[in-house]
């Protein structure tokens, strides 16, 4: 990848992993912003992520750690942590050092999936994962869907590309055209960038048969920060998705899709059907078609936009900044001589 001058440890929420991934009791490796993470799951149900090293000697958790109610302990000396990171116990000793404390993440659970909240200066969550079943201005919830995972997900780990791309995308109406073979521009309704939770609406449609001004269909996308990104389709086949992009380290990031497809009247299966997978597999080939494009990108600053895409692209890259370090924020588009206005 071109590096981009974006800083790959922006704040916001961000996934790690999927719900089913972890079971009761189980302990889960895994390395996100350039640190060694666990993620682990009490008996009572709920999932902890922290620093993968005891504070005691550095032993590594997710390696021979295991899960004893609810906390985790350590395979070296057998410290007991709390899902707070806090020490709760020292099994030759008679009182837990109170002193030291592995750095734990706020975590969310849900969408089927795990999500934690980045700051690299501790602060804590100011905005909500959204809720891609229930969240959109409807009636719908996460009864009327099949199960996504893991019938209807996507992973590709270590992708050299960077989260700022991907939620670029959903301003970006003129490569609809060329990635995703439309027969016309889609015509963007809703662009608000008033809050870390953005908004894009716009109509789009598949059929080549159609005219662009009977288009009936669309899609309505919600961005909580630069992390996740919600999708509701209405007007064509009923199904939702998610898009979460999270850094690995400062080259690569780990890209997952999820997507639910509407269930048929009277069909309670906790399985997806043939129908549907078919369904969700077309929409997975067309998120494909994106990570191809967004895995051999370079950052253009400025880029060369013209006069119908600098709107978009201008409001995004300025609502991006507030989720950067203050020392690597992102650009911000400018009139160039590329630039058509």
């Amino acid at each position: 990848m071109a590096k981009p001058p974006l800083s790959m440890k922006p704040t916001g929420w961000f996934q790690v992993a999927w719900s089913a991934e972890i079971g009761l009791g189980e302990v889960h490796r895994m390395k996100y912003f350039d640190t060694e993470m666990v993620a682990w799951r009490s008996t009572d149900g709920r999932v902890a992520v922290m620093d993968a090293y005891c504070e005691h000697l550095g032993a590594h958790l997710g390696h021979g750690g295991h899960v004893d109610g609810d906390r985790i302990v350590c395979p070296f000396h057998g410290w007991e942590w709390d899902s707070a990171g806090r020490n709760v116990r020292i099994p030759y000793e008679k009182r837990p050092n109170r002193g030291r404390r592995i750095r734990g993440y706020p975590v969310a659970e849900l969408n089927e999936s795990i999500f934690i909240w980045h700051d690299i200066d501790g602060g804590a969550p100011y905005f909500d994962v959204p809720d891609v079943l229930s969240g959109f201005d409807d009636d719908r919830g996460a009864a009327d869907y099949y199960p996504s995972y893991p019938a209807a997900t996507l992973f590709r780990p270590g992708l050299e590309l960077h989260p700022q791309y991907v939620m670029e995308n959903g301003v970006d109406f003129a490569h609809f055209t060329f990635v995703h073979k439309v027969p016309f521009m889609p015509d963007i309704t809703r662009h608000d960038f008033t809050r870390p939770t953005s908004y894009v609406d716009f109509t789009i449609a598949f059929d080549d048969d159609i005219r662009a001004e009977d288009v009936a269909s669309g899609v309505e996308a919600v961005n909580a920060g630069l992390g996740v990104a919600a999708t509701k389709s209405w007007g064509m086949v009923d199904n939702r998705t998610l898009t979460a992009v999270t850094p690995v380290d400062d080259a690569t990031s780990d890209v997952r899709f999820s997507v639910w497809i509407g269930r048929r009247p009277g069909d309670e299966s906790p399985e997806l059907p043939a129908g549907a997978k078919f369904l969700a597999d077309a929409v997975i080939e067309q998120f494909t078609a994106d990570i191809r494009i967004w895995a051999h990108q370079r950052y253009s600053d400025p880029p060369a936009l013209t006069h119908g895409e600098y709107d978009g692209f201008t409001q995004l890259r300025r609502w991006a900044k507030q989720f950067y370090p203050a020392a690597t924020t992102a650009p911000t588009p400018a009139a160039s001589e590329g630039t058509q206005r």
